[in-house]
């Protein structure tokens, strides 16, 4: 008769002992599933809410300024050598080794113009991206679809007198005015924002822009790392982060994540001491059967393995039951958490981490109970008979 045969007649011997365990070890793998798949929910959840506050690395020509300041008084400064970035070398960003980690890339070209008789700031930009990198931005009316088109913000639709359905001259190209961004309280304002194509045509800049705002999430990795590496594909520019808004990023999806690992830590310590207590009950209660195995001829290693197998048994159904259980509690709890619109994901790795846990901890923690009942002696644990 083999080992586990005899573990599962056992088994189902003492149902209620048997339950217990399962019970116990279910509740704790669902508890450590719910959590984890919470916590990669969440994450993916705040990494597309921490996209919308925008950039946290500009890319701008390297140039050489002399700083005139002094006594927190700034006076300007002289810049030496300034150019503009080639829109064709932008595609090098993706090449990068955390290019997984870049969101957006919003290029951007600004020049000064007349409109009206009066000076106004022109950008342009690639409107899908921009847009998407600035969702703060509120609009009436739609964005510059075409390259007769214009959105104007709201100090500059003041001060030009526009409204959404006007026309207006820019350097001899006829233009409509598709919307008006609401105030954003930022230099945003004073911008005529127009396709980037479109721009470069009416500033005599072919193929150029004026600086790149790109937003990068980076929870597992320093920002830092993005920064050099774009400094390297573009040497010929000057990469800055900004600090604060990638430190919240990290530090809130960090955070996030070290509080899942550590309550599921806490619950597996819990776990494992329960079916160590759950073991070393069943394997004194059961003195008289081990006493019988050993007279019939049963090992040491005989009688370790058959408590390691019962205990192999109970726990690879608890993991199974455990998995099913906690990606249930995920689907309740996660619109509770605020996570709509974020899908619960079944990934096999967690069906077999949970699996191989629940197996762990109770092969674990039932080992000195299992090599405690081996070094019984048979002679007086068949005394009680």
């Amino acid at each position: 008769m083999r080992l586990h045969t005899v573990a599962l007649r056992s088994l189902r011997r003492r149902k209620t002992r048997a339950a217990f365990l399962v019970a116990g070890l279910l509740a704790g793998i669902a508890t450590v599933v719910t959590l984890l798949t919470l916590s990669s929910a969440l994450t993916v959840q705040a990494q597309n809410n921490l996209e919308s506050y925008g950039a946290n690395i500009v890319v701008q020509p390297k140039i050489d300024r002399l700083s005139l300041g002094y006594g927190g008084l700034n006076l300007g400064g002289v810049s030496v050598g300034a150019r503009e970035i080639r829109e064709a070398d932008l595609a090098l960003i993706k090449t990068i080794p955390n290019r997984k980690n870049i969101a957006a890339i919003a290029p951007e070209l600004l020049g000064a113009v007349r409109v009206r008789g009066k000076q106004a700031l022109l950008m342009g930009v690639r409107p899908s991206g921009q847009f998407a990198l600035k969702r703060w931005w509120s609009l009436d009316g739609r964005r510059p679809n075409g390259g007769d088109e214009v959105v104007a913000g709201s100090s500059a639709g003041k001060a030009l007198d526009l409204r959404i359905g006007d026309s207006l001259d820019i350097n001899g190209q006829r233009f409509a005015v598709t919307g008006i961004l609401r105030p954003t309280g930022s230099e945003d304002d004073d911008l005529l924002i127009t396709q980037l194509a479109t721009a470069q045509r009416l500033l005599d800049k072919p193929g150029k822009v004026t600086m790149v705002e790109v937003a990068a999430l980076c929870s597992n990795c320093p920002v830092g790392k993005i920064v050099a590496q774009i400094s390297t594909v573009l040497p010929g520019t000057r990469v800055t982060a900004l600090q604060q808004v990638m430190k919240n990023r990290m530090h809130a999806l960090d955070q996030f994540r070290q509080f899942s690992y550590l309550v599921a830590g806490v619950i597996i310590a819990i776990e494992a001491l329960v079916v160590f207590v759950t073991m070393m009950g069943s394997v004194n209660a059961r003195t008289r059967e081990i006493g019988i195995f050993r007279a019939l001829g049963f090992r040491r290693g005989h009688v370790t393995g058959l408590v390691l197998t019962e205990a192999a048994l109970a726990s690879l159904l608890a993991g199974v039951l455990g998995y099913l259980a906690g990606m249930g509690f995920s689907y309740v709890l996660l619109p509770l958490l605020g996570g709509h619109g974020v899908p619960v994901t079944w990934t096999p790795a967690l069906a077999g981490g949970a699996v191989g846990l629940a197996v762990l901890i109770g092969s674990v923690a039932s080992l000195y109970p299992a090599l405690h009942a081996s070094r019984m002696d048979p002679t007086v644990a068949l005394r009680a008979l």
